[in-house]
């Protein structure tokens, strides 16, 4: 029984770092809008893209601590790990001014969050 309500919590640890992960992904994309209407726009995406960033590396703690402690599946592991290299290539467009690849893979990353989310 004991393991059953670790489990749980663990798992409801992994649905919250999934929205949370969604949650930065929308309000970059609405900070993304900002870049072309406010003078802060620029300011508020950078700093956002770093919270986002921590968001991803959190759901591959929270995926972690699901499966191997928790006894859960394995494969919230390898979907939040794919997160965490989208993220990073996704930081490195951004840096590098590449708004052709940038802004799409932010649309898909998004979907994906969602979806992660509705499957938990």
């Amino acid at each position: 029984m004991a393991t059953q309500v670790t489990a749980r919590r663990r798992i409801s640890f992994l649905r919250i770092a999934i929205a949370l992960q969604t949650l930065t992904l929308f309000l970059q994309a609405a900070s993304a809008g900002l870049l072309l209407t406010a003078s802060y726009g620029e300011t508020l995406h950078s700093a956002g893209a770093r919270v986002m960033y921590g968001a991803s590396m959190l759901y591959v703690l929270a995926a972690v601590l699901a499966w191997k402690p928790g006894g859960g599946p394995p494969g919230p592991v390898w979907h939040s790990c794919g997160f965490l290299v989208l993220a990073s290539v996704q930081v490195v467009l951004g840096i590098a001014h590449v708004p052709s690849v940038h802004v799409p893979l932010g649309v898909l990353m998004f979907g994906l969050s969602v979806l992660a989310l509705a499957r938990r």
